[in-house]
């Protein structure tokens, strides 16, 4: 019998080799090309698509030929941040890994356990099962970004498929059955640009709040940095304050609600009267999410003067657009108690010479309302001026009362746990409705280890769930192969 000490350090094996591959979202060639020759040299039959998408098969044990075949799948790119002062290229830098007796954790960046723990755990599954059904591991690419690698996965890999277990949950105890649909909307435009005409420049930082998944973490109700040092300049503003801004740079990716915004802007008020405006923005900061987010801080220093600023018309539509974008909870759910229904979120801005780019993120359970979200983009970027980039639309994916496998696995739970598994829709995006749009036949689940503050540099895996949920998911296999 395997020692279930051994199973971590098996898995936690696979994980490190991933951790060294970097593997930014758009950037998987590298850990793709490594998954492909690895998984060859295990003996599986291996294909890498034209998006690097990795599918693996492992032919059924002896007597097990007529189960139906079970997908693990996964994704091999991750959401690269970094804390404040951190050096870390997310081209070229590996993870470097921490661990203590209850969490591996990483030094100074984000873990990237979401979701190579989940590939890990596939590769060391297929390495190690016996007595199963055909399986087959699919490893996409690009799920953080834009969920290229689900779009254009073939839909042959999932036809002849009867179950898939999608590793990318966050709670060991959690068994989810639907999730959020969503889509990508980017506003830009290109800034009239001038010598200032003030002769003092300022910096503005917001920075330690909490940030964290924009799925999971909106209904906390957390600050959102870029959002507030808008607010800022708009409070500068009101009190008749005259600025010009330089620069706008905000938050890390456009599923992440933003920890940190900055802002370089010039004014010939003096620093008494500048800080007694943010100050009393921090106040208002407090006011409005002190109680989920303490620690957050508006802070104003010196800055270098810089050689050129944005037009003030343009400057009044730019912030026109970032207070006139939802970001938060926008509805919660009419038929499941405390869940939220649909959300937005401003994740990212940047500023480079004369153009600007935003990225706004919505999500909903209920697909009309993101195309809702499309309509009102386009209508807001019209009236201030910017240009509207609308991705394509990721479909949420239903719950379906009838799972066998969703049965199967909570009772294989509640054998190895003594306790019941929780069942439940969530308000993130999984690729499962991207599956589900090419197969609606598939019976599916989406588990997870137990992991905490993804896309953060504070983000930490829970050790003790690792070798239970790598157990559930064999038990739940070897139940699939003795199917009648």
């Amino acid at each position: 019998m395997v020692k279930k000490q051994d199973v971590l350090e098996d898995v936690l094996a696979e994980f490190e080799k991933l951790a060294r591959i970097p593997r930014k979202s758009g950037h998987e060639e590298k850990v793709s090309n490594y998954l492909r020759d690895y998984l060859q040299s295990l003996g599986f039959s291996v294909v890498q698509d034209e998006k690097f998408n990795i599918i693996a098969d492992k032919p059924a044990s002896t007597g097990c030929e007529n189960a139906p075949l079970t997908i693990l799948q996964g994704h091999m790119d991750m959401v690269c941040v970094a804390a404040p002062g951190v050096k870390f290229d997310p081209l070229t830098d590996a993870i470097k890994l921490k661990r203590t007796d209850k969490y591996l954790e990483a030094e100074g960046t984000s873990l990237g356990a979401d979701d190579g723990i989940g590939v890990a755990e596939a590769i060391y599954i297929l390495k190690n099962m016996e007595n199963h059904g055909p399986l087959r591991m699919i490893v996409t690419v690009d799920e953080e970004q834009g969920m290229t690698g689900a779009t254009h996965l073939a839909d042959k890999y999932l036809t002849d498929a009867s179950f898939l277990i999608n590793c990318d949950s966050e709670n060991y105890d959690e068994l989810t059955v639907g999730s959020a649909g969503s889509v990508n909307l980017d506003f830009s435009r290109v800034m009239k640009q001038q010598a200032p005409a003030k002769a003092k420049a300022w910096k503005l930082s917001v920075k330690d709040l909490l940030g964290g998944h924009s799925g999971e973490r909106i209904g906390d109700g957390r600050g959102n940095a870029i959002r507030t040092a808008a607010m800022v300049l708009l409070a500068l503003a009101e009190k008749g304050i005259s600025y010009e801004l330089a620069a706008f740079q905000g938050g890390t990716a456009r599923n992440a609600i933003p920890a940190e915004a900055e802002i370089i802007f010039t004014s010939d008020a003096s620093q008494t009267e500048l800080q007694a405006v943010v100050a009393d923005q921090q106040e208002r900061f407090q006011q409005m999410y002190g109680g989920v987010d303490p620690d957050a801080k508006l802070l104003l220093s010196d800055e270098a003067l810089p050689s050129q600023v944005f037009a003030a018309a343009d400057t009044k539509a730019l912030l026109q657009l970032l207070i006139t974008l939802h970001s938060g909870v926008y509805a919660m759910s009419q038929v499941i108690p405390g869940l939220v229904e649909t959300s937005a979120n401003v994740g990212v801005i940047r500023t480079e010479g004369s153009n600007v780019s935003i990225q706004f993120f919505p999500r909903s359970a209920i697909d009309a309302k993101i195309d809702e979200f499309r309509c009102m983009a386009q209508a807001y970027a019209e009236l201030s001026g910017f240009q509207a980039q609308i991705g394509t639309q990721s479909p949420g994916w239903k719950e379906r009362k009838d799972s066998r496998l969703a049965e199967i696995m909570a009772e294989t739970f509640a054998e190895q746990n003594g306790k019941p598994m929780k069942v439940e829709t969530i308000h993130a995006g999984l690729e499962c409705g991207w599956h589900f749009r090419k197969n609606p036949k598939l019976d599916m689940v989406s588990i997870g280890v137990t992991t905490m503050d993804i896309h953060s540099p504070n983000e930490k895996l829970l050790l003790e769930t690792v070798q239970p949920q790598v157990e559930l998911i064999m038990e739940t296999l070897r139940k699939i192969a003795a199917m009648k």
